[in-house]
């Protein structure tokens, strides 16, 4: 999914699906390392998906705080 489309997402959803993308990702090293990969691009795949999601995430973090900022 593009960094578009997960903003779009709320953030129950968000988190669910980083925790399923973290199953996965464990899942696909395991294979990795016991040579059972048949695809070993979707490891970088996953991993991105994983930094998308972490960076939507810290932005939706950084703009609450910003609004519960007092302004000087």
């Amino acid at each position: 999914m593009k960094a578009q489309d997960w903003r779009l997402v709320g953030d129950e959803e968000i988190l669910k699906s980083q925790q399923d993308l973290k199953k996965e990702l464990f899942d696909l090293r395991f294979q990795a390392a016991t040579e059972a990969l048949e695809n070993p691009a979707k490891i970088g795949l996953i991993r991105k998906d994983l930094a998308r999601i972490k960076t939507i995430l810290w932005e939706r973090e950084r703009a609450g705080s910003r609004e519960s900022t007092p302004q000087v």
